[in-house]
């Protein structure tokens, strides 16, 4: 199924794909914070760092395929399949946007 998602998010995942870590980092605000796998990371550096982390640990595909507007949040699920443990996987990501970019994400099960 597809679905049309906010342009900054559309962003992201399309970088996420195929833009590698810096630019996964250009859609986040400066200051913009990435909750994922227990941490929290705070600036485009440490998301950077964060994302170079997971690409080098584990290939995957994602695919969106439901969103819903929650208390100021964009909730995004999407389906995972990779060479990680428990693939595959359906996740959800929670974004909070401002100014066109991505000031949060939450990604959890």
């Amino acid at each position: 199924m597809s679905i049309k998602l906010p342009k900054s998010i559309e962003d992201y995942f399309a970088a996420d794909r195929n833009g590698g870590p810096d630019a996964v980092a250009a859609t986040f605000a400066e200051n913009g914070v990435v909750k994922d796998e227990g941490r929290t990371h705070v600036g485009l550096d440490a998301i950077r760092k964060w994302k170079a982390g997971s690409t080098q640990k584990y290939s995957y595909t994602v695919e969106p395929f439901f969103m819903a507007t929650e208390n100021g949040r964009t909730l995004v699920t999407s389906h995972l399949i990779g060479d990680f443990p428990g693939s595959p996987v359906d996740l959800r990501y929670f974004f909070v946007l401002a100014d066109a970019k991505i000031a949060e994400l939450e990604i959890t099960v």
